[in-house]
This record gives C-alpha cells, sequence and structure tokens, in this order.
C-alpha cells in the first residue's frame, strides 16, 4: 500500500545518529524502527496518492451531477408555481 515511502532512508537516518557505540546494533535498530514506522503508518489507513485522486474525480462528477439536479428540481418548481 505504501511501497513508495521513504521508510528505509528514515530508519537509516535514525540509525545514523547512534552513538559510534551502537555501531554493531544499527542494522537491527535500522530494521526494528522500520518495522514499527511500517506497522503505525499501516494502522491510519493511508490512502495512494493515486488512489485519492481518483476520490477525488468521482466526487466532483457527483458535484457536478447533483448541481445539474438542483437546476433541474429548480426549473421544475418554477413551472409549477408558474402553472397555479
Amino acid at each position: 500500500m505504501l511501497k513508495h515511502l521513504p521508510l528505509d532512508t528514515l530508519a537509516q537516518r535514525l540509525s545514523e545518529t547512534l552513538p559510534a557505540e551502537f555501531t554493531a546494533f544499527r542494522a537491527d535498530i535500522k530494521k526494528t524502527v522500520r518495522a514499527i514506522v511500517q506497522a503505525n503508518l499501516e494502522q491510519m489507513h493511508l490512502v495512494s496518492r493515486e488512489e485519492f485522486e481518483v476520490q477525488r474525480m468521482v466526487l466532483a462528477r457527483t458535484r457536478a451531477k447533483l448541481e445539474c439536479l438542483e437546476e433541474r428540481v429548480a426549473d421544475l418548481e418554477r413551472l409549477i408555481g408558474a402553472g397555479t
């Protein structure tokens, strides 16, 4: 789902900030940080940019249809009002 996020880069940068004494643990820490961040992102139920854009287009079409229907209803109400 979120394959394009630079999680490896983030984990690498965090592991590089560790003191020299932790050099032996960097690989483990990098792996752990990546797993924690990935798990938290998955819990957020984020969507991809592509899916977001698709939903944005669907919403735009729905709004356009709604505006058209509102105009038709207004026209019909005017016709009914003028006929009485």
